[in-house]
């Protein structure tokens, strides 16, 4: 993976993806002092903007987008809308557009996940996904106009949803094919309490529910039930969006994802994948991580642009701790870390409550925590994981007690 990079400016940077990783990447080369040429390719026609809000603010039509409040001219960026990119011809170092053809030297590939649709439902009116601004200005009549819906996957997506929907006065029912909401997430003794968040807010909840069939204004589950919908709602996981490149020669891993070095280079010389599309090696949890978060297409493309910028031999390695929040059912959670089915569990104050923490533990050091409502736990707790603290068991599962004292 040797790459041979300069901040000269006959060598053109070309990034694909104009999602938060694509468009950090881009900003943060300029902050390097890269002087070459910049071009910004983005599959949408609309500036490039922000996602989080879209479950939330757009999607209730608090606001009309949450595009970045940065000058892409005065940074001498390019940038290129509505420019799907369909392959990469790598012994070329040239992408194929639906604009034609965009020659590189370097190429950095952020061009995120795509929301996995759910099969059958395909071309069925009402039935929306939630990934772009589009689908949210898409949704916000329906949720202005108090339909009954029906969200299928009770993960994150499908909580932050269903809780927009609530407030806009909608009746929502949300359908989770497994035992609990965000299954494949929390194990289910921290979930279980989750679950009775949906009936608090007037939500109905139906886990180990399938859906069978979805038709024009109802959703037909397995079991026969017949749920009435006005819409539907699709939250049932995303999958990197990388089928573009078949054939290109990039490494993919197993989940999809590119396959990148802890300095976040892709399989061949020159090429970088950052945000939700890449997965990297993690010293510090032992194993490739894929994060779908928005810290993480924020962090990243800081390491992607010194890479580029410095030389990879003088370009720092990737190996954050993974965070994320979500605001849902009038609680704010937060989670840092990483943790794995065999890790230690730790409560930290009563989860039938307002604010209670999870703490994992890896031998005596702390690797994860879910905090909710407890949102100085997690700034302390994530500096613990940072320095690979040990903790000490009896002061971390006292909730009065600062977690930052409970480190050894």
């Amino acid at each position: 993976m040797s790459d041979q990079t300069n901040t000269s400016s006959d060598r053109r940077v070309v990034i694909v993806g104009a999602g938060m990783a694509g468009v950090q990447t881009a900003v943060a080369l300029r902050e390097q002092g890269w002087q070459g040429t910049i071009t910004l390719l983005g599959a949408e026609p609309h500036r490039p903007y922000d996602r989080p809000p879209l479950s939330k603010a757009v999607l209730l039509g608090k606001a009309e987008g949450s595009a970045f409040e940065v000058d892409f001219a005065s940074l001498g960026i390019d940038l290129r809308l509505g420019r799907e990119v369909t392959a990469l011809r790598a012994e070329e170092r040239v992408l194929e557009t639906s604009a034609g053809p965009v020659p590189y030297d370097v190429l950095v590939i952020a061009t995120g996940a795509r929301p996995v649709e759910l099969p059958g439902s395909e071309g069925v009116p009402g039935v929306h996904l939630l990934r772009t601004l589009d689908d949210a200005e898409g949704l916000r009549p329906v949720l202005a106009e108090q339909r009954d819906v029906v969200a299928v996957g009770a993960g994150w997506i499908g909580a932050e949803f269903a809780t927009a929907a609530r407030e806009a006065g909608c009746a929502v029912t949300v359908v989770e094919a497994a035992d609990r909401p965000l299954a494949g997430a929390l194990p289910a003794e921290v979930a279980a309490h989750m679950a009775a968040w949906y009936a608090d807010s007037g939500a109905r909840l139906l886990t180990g529910a399938r859906v069978a069939a979805v038709e024009d204004g109802a959703v037909l589950l397995a079991d026969g039930t017949r749920l009435p919908a006005g819409a539907v709602v699709v939250g049932i996981g995303a999958r990197p969006d990388t089928d573009w490149l078949a054939d290109s020669g990039i490494a993919l891993a197993a989940d999809r994802s590119v396959a990148t070095d802890d300095r976040l280079r892709a399989s061949l010389p020159d090429v970088y994948a950052v945000g939700d599309c890449a997965s990297f090696p993690s010293a510090r949890y032992g194993e490739r991580l894929l994060v779908h978060h928005w810290d993480n297409a924020l962090q990243g493309p800081r390491t992607v642009a010194e890479n580029i910028a410095l030389g990879p031999a003088e370009g720092p390695v990737y190996d954050p701790v993974p965070y994320f929040w979500s605001e849902q059912f009038g609680r704010f959670v937060q989670y840092a870390g990483h943790h794995v089915d065999g890790d230690e569990l730790v409560w930290r104050g009563d989860p039938t409550g307002a604010a209670w923490t999870v703490c994992w533990l890896r031998g005596d050091v702390l690797v994860a925590l879910l905090a909710v409502g407890r949102p100085r736990d997690l700034a302390q707790g994530r500096k613990l994981i940072e320095r690979g603290a040990a903790v000490d068991r009896e002061k971390a599962a006292n909730p009065s007690v600062p977690l930052k004292s409970a480190g050894l």
